[in-house]
């Protein structure tokens, strides 16, 4: 058994197939979306997008368009380092929880919501401020009907009875959770009377539990054969080494061209193969045509070099 690089000349070594997609493991990041809690969560933030657009079109009497931009898991930290210094944040809390979701949006555009709804005409300008307690109240009532709609859109992913806590300004100040905490995050572009704004929403991870009671016992039963192939496909690096030898620092510094290092690897005994740390068998050196090739000795590897000694 020869084992060969097939692949052109051109291409680096580890390239993985076009056709195979794999995806890199974040250890930094264990928690994130599922292509299909992804799409799952798009496809209800869609639906609100479009009935939220809706119901502020009714309110503010000005065409309002609202559009997902997209769905990422974060930690609460990156999320607010991510928003303004100063913006609206209406915190909202769920019932017998003391978990929280954020709807955010700039305090200016906020402000001309509230001229419109009372008959005015907004003057476009767009200083960041508090609100006062008759402009909290009206923004109250529009984030009231708003959250409405996201529980219903997001079909019993929320719990019912979410109700406003306060609203803060300072994205640096408003801790309403850990920052090393997962939360879900939608961002969406808002656009209405002329003007585009960048709103978010966020819900704590915990929201992802209610996929669970989705699955069915088809999907469960798939879940080994997935792992199995998601590994299969998983590009590793493969290696052919001699046993290692242990030197100290000062040696390696010491180090010049033409010096002969003896290693402790008989002339007539094979390499071994190897991937990462693990031996998987044992080869001999050879050549396959213009490349270096290693031929397959045996598939259950001698002992290390350690166990030998």
């Amino acid at each position: 058994m020869v084992i060969q690089d097939s692949a052109p000349s051109d291409v680096p070594a580890g390239a993985v197939s076009a056709t195979a997609e794999i995806e890199v493991y974040d250890f930094g990041r264990s928690a994130t979306l599922s292509r299909e809690h992804a799409r799952a969560l798009e496809l209800a933030f869609e639906t609100f997008s479009r009935q939220w657009a809706a119901e502020l079109s009714a309110k503010i009497r000005v065409r309002a368009t609202v559009t997902v931009e997209n769905v990422t898991m974060q930690t609460y930290g990156e999320y607010a380092q991510s928003l303004p210094t100063t913006t609206t944040l209406v915190v909202c809390a769920f019932p017998d929880s003391a978990e929280r979701m954020i709807v955010q949006f700039p305090s200016s555009a906020a402000t001309s919501w509230i001229v419109q709804m009372v008959g005015g005409r907004p003057t476009g300008s767009t200083e960041e401020r508090t609100f006062t307690p008759i402009e909290q109240a009206l923004i109250g009532s529009l984030m009231t009907d708003a959250i409405a709609l996201l529980t219903a859109a997001m079909d019993g992913l929320l719990p019912q009875g979410i109700t406003i806590a306060g609203i803060q300004y300072s994205s640096q100040f408003a801790q309403v959770a850990a920052a090393s905490e997962p939360v879900l995050i939608a961002q969406f572009s808002m656009r209405l009377g002329g003007r585009t704004v960048p709103t978010s929403i966020m819900l704590p991870a915990s929201v992802l539990a209610g996929f669970t009671s989705r699955i069915s016992e088809v999907d469960r039963s798939a879940t080994p054969g997935l792992i199995r192939r998601q590994v299969e496909q998983s590009p590793v690096e493969l290696s052919l080494r001699l046993a290692s030898r242990s030197v100290i620092p000062r040696d390696v510094l010491g180090l010049s061209v033409g010096d002969v290092l003896s290693l402790p690897h008989a002339a007539d005994r094979p390499l071994l193969l190897v991937v990462g740390d693990q031996p998987v068998a044992t080869a001999a050196v050879g050549s396959a045509g213009a490349r270096l090739a290693c031929v397959v000795t045996t598939t259950v590897p001698d002992p290390t070099p350690e166990e030998s000694a």
